[in-house]
């Protein structure tokens, strides 16, 4: 089993920055991937971005360019630093990890973008 604790969510004024955190806890012998995926009201859930063990990152076209994903492969930990923060950006992230071919996935954390 993971566990994963999330951190950083809050309310922000369109423009402004927030950094989520997650810290990953349990049976982690090889972290394949991290990320972040969120789901605002009525929407399904979407990928915000994912960072391979290696470094390599991957980013959804809608937060390229303004959202940053990074690791700390010693820490197990993930964080997204979301800079020109947009109300669209207003939804739950949730912090992933896939390991050893399973998903797991955080409580989530309220983003709240005003406008």
């Amino acid at each position: 089993q993971v566990q994963l604790v999330e951190s950083g969510g809050g309310l922000v004024q369109a423009g402004g920055s927030l950094r989520l955190s997650c810290a990953a806890s349990g049976s982690i012998f090889s972290v394949n991937v991290m990320g972040w995926y969120r789901q605002a009201p009525g929407n399904q859930r979407e990928l915000v971005a994912t960072i391979t063990s290696g470094g390599v990152t991957n980013y959804s076209d809608s937060v390229k360019g303004r959202f940053t994903i990074s690791r700390d492969n010693a820490k197990n930990t993930v964080s997204l630093q979301m800079n020109s923060l947009k109300p669209e950006d207003t939804a739950v992230y949730y912090c992933w990890v896939f390991v050893m071919k399973y998903n797991y996935w955080g409580q989530g954390t309220q983003v709240t973008v005003s406008s």
